[in-house]
């Protein structure tokens, strides 16, 4: 008789995420939460910008969430962050971790200008921005992390996003601040070393998570981690660290990766797409992974 495998983990067992909260089936933006908080404990403050997590969490005076939440205007999920912080500093506690939330809307377009306020301040919180790829909570429209091709409610199937992505990890990296990284709810062990990095780390810290939303992408709730483990297996969401804007550091090495199709083809947002079209953004994702390669290699 064969010994049963006894699974181990380098993750707490813990939780800081109670259920009962208000995702969505398959709501990757949740379980990036939980894999985060889990990295950083129970000493942690979270600020919440207008996004889907500021209707997750629940209704005042409820909340889902074992951590201090501090709600707080779209633009300002970096700034009212680092005015925690100060806060803290002047109560002499220095232990305290400050984690601003925010999804993509309110990272790559408008909270864009506190973000980097904060980053070239250099001050001590760790932002996180949980991708999904457009402004969910508010009905699909695009953001500026949209990719090219994608449908949503403010590009529908005749007028497709035409723009590509924004490369919101190459503008953080030109800032020179001190960690940067990239996680997938895919790659929990990854994701929540991260966290745990950045929780020892002074300075500012900003973690991309790729987080799928089956009701914005048109896809399965079941599919979410096959969806975000594709990501990385095709190229299109490498796992990366960079320090200090300089060192880049490739976290998954990859022998052979996946064609794009199979990550395009699980997603209702992209079902409009010609072969023509579906072979530009192979080249686009080839071309960026090549550009990463580069970068880790020096």
């Amino acid at each position: 008789m064969s010994k049963e495998k006894k699974m181990t983990t380098t993750i707490t067992r813990e939780e800081f995420m109670s259920p009962g909260h208000l995702a969505c089936q398959g709501c990757g933006a949740s379980l990036a939460m939980r894999l985060a908080l889990k990295g950083l404990g129970q000493r942690t403050i979270v600020c919440i910008p207008a996004c889907c997590w500021a209707v997750i969490d629940g209704p005042f005076p409820y909340s889902s969430l074992d951590v201090p939440i501090y709600h707080c205007a779209f633009e300002t999920a970096a700034s009212s962050a680092s005015g925690v912080k100060a806060g803290l500093e002047i109560l002499g506690d220095n232990e305290t971790a400050v984690l601003a939330w925010a999804g993509d809307g309110g990272t790559y377009d408008i909270g864009l200008q506190a973000l980097s306020g904060a980053a070239e301040r250099n001050d001590d919180i760790i932002y996180a921005c949980y991708d999904n790829e457009a402004y969910m909570n508010t009905g699909i429209q695009r953001s500026s992390a949209t990719p090219f091709g994608a449908w949503t409610t403010t590009t529908p199937v005749k007028h497709y996003k035409k723009e590509r992505k924004k490369d919101i990890i190459g503008i953080m990296a030109a800032h020179g601040i001190p960690y940067i990284a990239t996680a997938s709810v895919a790659y929990p062990e990854d994701m929540v070393k991260k966290f745990k990095k950045a929780r020892e780390i002074r300075g500012t810290r900003f973690i991309l998570i790729f987080a799928p939303c089956p009701a914005g992408w048109k896809s399965r709730p079941e599919d979410t981690i096959k969806l975000a483990r594709l990501a990385v297996q095709t190229g299109y969401f490498p796992l990366i660290e960079i320090e200090k804007g300089e060192k880049w550091t490739l976290n998954l090495k990859l022998k052979e990766r996946k064609p794009i199709a199979e990550y395009l083809k699980l997603q209702g947002r992209f079902r409009h797409l010609s072969e023509e079209e579906i072979a530009a953004i192979q080249q686009e994702v080839d071309e960026r992974w090549a550009k990463t390669l580069q970068k880790c290699s020096l």
